[in-house]
């Protein structure tokens, strides 16, 4: 469960992060308030949910097991477990 929650973390955090790498570069002053102007704020917050919209139509799609298949949960064959699997 850790995994999607950090991924879509990083996902919203990554475009600050490059404002922040954008803002080193040229130079400016990252923690001075005219750096980080409202619109620009609003806009990296749009693009982060944006990101995150977009993960999250993609793992829904896309992972997962394939369309009709069956979940057969773990087990103890023979003495053995056999972990669940998909069939």
């Amino acid at each position: 469960m850790i995994r999607p929650i950090l991924t879509e973390l990083f996902l919203f955090v990554m475009p600050f992060a490059l404002y922040v790498a954008f803002l080193w570069a040229i130079k400016a002053d990252v923690l001075h308030p005219d750096s980080w102007p409202v619109s620009r704020i609003a806009g990296l917050t749009i693009v982060a949910l944006i990101l995150m919209a977009a993960s999250f139509f993609y793992f829904a799609e896309y992972s997962g097991a394939p369309v009709g298949s069956t979940y057969l949960p773990a087990h103890i064959e023979n003495g053995k477990f056999v972990p669940g699997t998909q069939k």
